[in-house]
C-alpha cells in the first residue's frame, strides 16, 4: 500500500492491514523496543518514532480505526498542499536512514534499517504514478466512509460523539477535494475502467436518504452509551444530526451528481491497469511491491498456468474418490448448484462459521509452539457493502488491546456460499491464519512499531493461504468435500495469477476472466464476478498469495528433507512467524540460516 493514496487507499489502510498506537503505547513502544545501544542506533529509533507519529497524524482515520483517538476530530487532507508535505517528509525520512552508519548496527537492528530503506524506497518509486486521482471504487471512497468506519471506532464519552460530529462538519470538504482528485484523473487519463464503477451510484444512492437518523453517519447517535446523562444525550444527537442534515446529506448530493453526470461517463472503457498512462511500469511495480520479487507478469502468469493444472488434476482423483460420474465441469456445477452445499438462512451460515472457528481453536497447539494472547470474533460484513465485497475478510485487533482481531464473513445470498469453502476460508482468516499471524506480530515487544503493526502483503497473504492447507496436520479435513473447499481455494488463488496479469498486461477482458475463473474453480458465478472486479480496481495485489505461499511451502519442504526425522513443525512456524511479515528474499535467508542451525 503507498502512502500516496487518496481516501479509497486510507480507508483499506485502516480497516484491513495496519495498526497504531495509542498516546499511552506510544510511550510503551518506544521504551519496549530494542534499547538502542549507540549514537545510530539511537537515531534509527528515534526516526522509526518520529514517521510513525507523523503517519498517525497524517492518517487520521487509520489512527481511529486502531484505538489512538488523539485525531478523532479529523478526517484526511487530499489537498495537493498535504500530498507534497508527504512527498517533502518521505524524502526526508530517506536522507536521514541513509545518513545513519548501518555499520554501527546490531543484526537486529541491520534487519530493521534493510526493511525500513527498502519500504522508503518502494513508497518513493511509487510517487512516479498518481494513483490518488482513483479515489473511489465499488469497495471504498468517500460515499462509504461512515459504513465502514463508524463500526471500528469506540463511542464511550461525550469527546467520543463530539469528535465523530466534528468529522460530520469536514465531510464537506473531503467530498470536494476527492471530487477534485478524480477530475485530475479524468484530466490525465487516470480513470478507473466503467466495468466495476457502474456499481458505485447504488452504493452513493443508498447513502442519500431523506433524513438524518435514517443515514449511516448518524449511526452511532441511535445507541448512546448509558453512562451520558439524558440532557447531554439529547445535546449531542441534535447536534450530530444537524450536521448530517447541513453538511453530509448536500455533500452527498454534490459526489452523486459529479459521479453520475461526469466521472461515470469519463471513465476507463479498459479494465487494465496497463492502458492507463505509464500504467505497464505502474503494474510492474505493484507486482514487485506485493510479491516482494522482481518477477515479470510473463513469469507469474505462467507459474499461474501451471499451478491450475496441478490444482486441477488434483481435484480430478477427488472426484473420482466421491464417485460423481460427471466431468471436472459437471461437477464445479454439483458444488456450485445442489441444496446440500447452502444455507438459506444467513443467521444459519453465521452459526456455522462459528461453529468451525471453535472447532480450529483446540487444534492449533498440535502446529504451534507460540500463540497470540488476543482473542478474535466472527461477525458479520455490513449489509450496505456485502453485495459488492468478497466473502470475508479480516480486521486486525486495536493496538491497545481493546478491539479484538474481528473475521468478517459476508451473509448476502448465503443461498450463493457453499458450506464446502467455510474451513479453507476460515483457516486462512482467522487461525491459523491471519489472526494468528498478526496479532503474534503486534506482540512483538522487542519490534519498532512499524515492523510490529505493517508488513509485506506477500508474507501475510502467502501465509493466509499456507494456513489453509495446515487443517490437514491440524486433523480438520475430514470430509471430502471440505478437502474440495481446500483444492477450490488454492485453485483460486492460482487463478489470480493468470488472471490478473491477464487483465493488466495481456489484453484479458473482465468477461474473459470471469469465464476463465469459472472454467477452473467452483466458486459461485456472484463471488467469481466480485474477485475479478476486485482484481481490477486492486492490481498486483491477488499475486501476492500464491506467490507467498509457494516460497513458505519451499521452506517447509527444504526443512523436511533436511532434518528428517528431527523436523518439528511446531519449531518451524514458531520460527517462520518469529520476525512478523518479512520481504520473501529476506524469509527465506532466515529460514535457511534457521535450518542449518536446526541440523547442527
Amino acid at each position: 500500500m503507498t502512502r500516496t493514496r487518496a481516501l479509497a487507499a486510507a480507508m483499506a489502510f485502516a480497516l484491513a492491514s495496519l495498526a497504531s498506537p495509542l498516546p499511552a503505547l506510544a510511550a510503551e513502544a518506544a521504551t519496549a523496543t530494542q534499547a538502542p545501544a549507540n549514537e545510530a542506533a539511537t537515531r534509527l529509533h528515534a526516526l522509526f518514532e518520529a514517521d510513525w507519529q507523523r503517519q498517525l497524524e497524517d492518517n487520521p482515520l487509520m489512527a481511529s480505526y486502531l484505538g489512538d483517538k488523539r485525531y478523532n476530530a479529523r478526517l484526511p487532507d487530499l489537498s495537493p498542499a498535504a500530498f507534497a508535505r508527504r512527498e517533502a517528509a518521505l524524502r526526508a525520512s530517506l536522507a536521514t536512514l541513509e545518513g545513519i552508519d548501518r555499520a554501527a548496527l546490531s543484526p537486529a537492528d541491520q534487519l530493521n534499517y534493510d526493511l525500513y530503506l527498502r519500504e522508503l524506497r518502494i513508497d518513493l518509486e511509487a510517487l512516479a504514478f498518481p494513483s490518488q486521482r482513483l479515489a473511489v471504487d465499488q469497495r471504498g471512497g468517500v460515499h462509504l466512509l461512515a459504513v465502514q468506519m463508524a463500526p471500528a471506532l469506540r463511542f464511550e464519552s461525550a469527546a467520543d460523539y463530539a469528535d465523530w460530529t466534528a468529522r460530520l462538519h469536514g465531510y464537506g470538504t473531503l467530498v470536494d477535494q476527492t471530487i477534485a482528485l478524480m477530475r485530475e484523473g479524468m484530466a490525465s487519463g487516470w480513470v478507473a475502467p466503467k466495468a466495476v464503477m457502474q456499481r458505485v451510484p447504488a452504493q452513493i444512492a443508498a447513502q442519500r436518504v431523506a433524513r438524518a437518523e435514517d443515514s449511516s453517519f448518524y449511526k452511532p447517535f441511535l445507541a448512546m452509551a448509558d453512562a451520558l446523562p439524558a440532557a447531554e444525550r439529547e445535546r449531542l444527537q441534535a447536534e450530530g444530526r444537524a450536521a448530517v442534515a447541513d453538511v453530509v446529506l448536500p455533500a452527498l448530493a454534490r459526489f452523486e451528481a459529479f459521479f453520475n453526470d461526469e466521472y461515470l461517463p469519463a471513465s476507463a472503457e479498459s479494465v487494465a491497469t496497463g492502458d492507463l498512462p505509464n500504467g505497464r511500469a505502474y503494474y510492474d511495480h505493484l507486482a514487485r511491491r506485493y510479491t516482494t520479487t522482481a518477477m515479470s507478469a510473463d513469469e507469474i502468469h505462467a507459474i499461474g498456468l501451471s499451478e491450475v493444472a496441478r490444482i486441477r488434476g488434483e481435484m480430478e482423483a477427488l472426484r473420482k474418490e466421491v464417485g460423481f460420474g460427471g466431468d471436472l465441469a459437471a461437477f464445479f456445477e454439483y458444488l456450485r448448484t445442489d441444496p446440500r452445499f447452502f444455507h438459506t438462512d444467513p443467521q444459519a451460515l453465521l452459526a456455522e462459521y462459528r461453529a468451525i472457528s471453535r472447532r480450529m481453536d483446540p487444534e492449533l497447539v498440535k502446529v504451534f509452539g507460540k500463540l497470540p494472547r488476543t482473542p478474535y470474533g466472527v461477525i458479520p460484513i455490513p449489509d450496505a457493502i456485502a453485495p459488492d465485497t468478497t466473502t470475508a475478510y479480516y480486521q486486525r485487533p486495536s493496538a491497545d488491546g481493546r478491539r479484538a482481531g474481528y473475521y468478517y464473513v459476508n451473509l448476502y445470498k448465503p443461498e450463493s456460499r457453499p458450506r464446502w469453502e467455510m474451513m479453507a476460508l476460515s483457516l486462512h482468516e482467522a487461525v491459523p491464519g491471519h489472526h494468528l499471524q498478526i496479532a503474534l506480530a503486534q506482540e512483538m515487544p522487542d519490534q519498532p512499531m512499524f515492523r510490529r503493526q505493517g508488513g509485506f502483503t506477500a508474507f501475510i497473504e502467502g501465509w493466509g493461504l499456507y494456513a489453509e492447507r495446515l487443517g490437514y496436520d491440524m486433523g480438520l479435513y475430514d470430509d471430502p468435500y471440505d478437502r474440495m473447499g481446500q483444492l477450490a481455494y488454492d485453485m483460486w488463488r492460482a487463478v489470480r495469477l493468470v488472471v490478473d496479469t491477464g487483465l493488466h498486461s495481456k489484453g484479458w477482458t473482465r468477461e474473459q476472466a470471469i469465464e476463465y475463473f469459472a472454467d477452473n474453480a467452483p466458486k459461485s458465478r456472484h463471488d467469481i464476478a466480485n474477485e475479478v472486479d476486485r482484481y481490477i480496481t486492486t492490481p498486483g495485489q491477488a499475486l501476492a498469495y500464491k506467490v507467498g505461499q509457494l516460497r513458505i511451502s519451499a521452506l517447509r519442504s527444504r526443512a523436511e528433507q533436511k532434518l528428517g526425522d528431527r523436523f518439528d513443525i511446531r519449531a518451524f512456524h514458531d520460527a517462520l512467524l518469529a520476525e512478523g511479515a518479512l520481504p520473501l528474499d529476506v524469509l527465506e535467508q532466515r529460514m535457511d540460516a534457521w535450518i542449518e542451525d536446526q541440523a547442527r
